[in-house]
């Protein structure tokens, strides 16, 4: 009789993304047997097709902003593991294998997360400017692949958000019940990372580059960033790590890479 899994995928689903079942059929393909959910808080009959064609359970909800939304997309998994799986990303077939098995090495972990590709005009990236400055930020933890202290974990996001948010697991007993509450609109997943910095709960690198993240210029985050609430937000985080001065110098150099996000 085969072991309950440890892991579980919950795809947060909303309104109708044409590569919602590109994301899907990539959870389902694990060579981990992980469990799959769809979460949605815009419930249709789309997302209910796809559900259906693969076997998968959808749970509404009725979250408003997006920190509730993935905090409630979080609380689905019953699982000792939740992966959130945003709907336009790919999963590789062993990013759970991988990362269940660094959990049974590192059960203080508080996240589990991997390296990534960017997926471009339908075209898998593995390497830009923007992939080679985040890597380089995750230095500390791409030597010493667990990041244990207050210090060296926030080491790791002081100078920037370089932990891709689909390319996290979260380990639920390590985490509070609200991981992304907060009233960020492009940051929630900074913030996280910075707040579960200051808890309990190793940060542990897998390095190799295991989910695919789809950059689009029809994505929330572009259009955030075009209205200039990115800048805003930066800051903020900024000045959670550094003097006020410092922290603006930062943001200044940051805003560059912002562009990265075009295609």
């Amino acid at each position: 009789m085969d072991k309950k899994p440890l892991h579980t995928f919950v795809v947060l689903a909303y309104k109708e993304s044409p590569y919602l079942e590109e994301c899907v059929k990539s959870v389902c393909k694990q060579h981990y047997n992980s469990n799959a959910i769809i979460a949605t808080t815009t419930d249709n009959k789309y997302i209910r097709s796809i559900a259906k064609k693969y076997g998968i359970p959808v749970i509404v909800g009725n979250h408003k902003n997006i920190g509730g939304d993935f905090d409630f997309a979080v609380s689905c998994g019953k699982t000792d593991l939740v992966t959130v799986a945003h709907q336009d990303d790919i999963y590789e077939p062993n990013y759970s294998n991988e990362v269940v098995s660094k959990y049974l090495k590192t059960p203080a972990a508080s996240i589990i997360f991997t390296d990534y590709y960017e997926i471009r005009n339908k075209k898998k990236v593995h390497a830009n400017k923007n992939l080679r400055i985040k890597r380089t930020l995750l230095l500390p933890v791409r030597i010493k692949n667990t990041a244990k202290s207050r210090m060296l974990k926030r080491s790791v996001i002081r100078f920037g958000d370089a932990i891709c948010c689909p390319a996290v697991t979260f380990v639920k007993k390590n985490c509070p019940k609200k991981i992304f509450e907060s009233k960020f609109q492009c940051n929630v997943d900074w913030h996280a990372w910075e707040r579960l910095s200051r808890l309990k709960g190793a940060f542990v690198f897998v390095n190799k580059r295991l989910m695919g993240h789809r950059i689009s210029n029809e994505s929330t985050t572009t259009d955030i960033i075009k209205k200039g609430i990115r800048t805003k937000e930066d800051l903020e985080i900024y000045s959670r790590f550094w003097p006020k001065l410092i922290a603006k110098m930062i943001t200044k150099l940051y805003r560059n890479s912002e562009k990265s996000n075009d295609l």
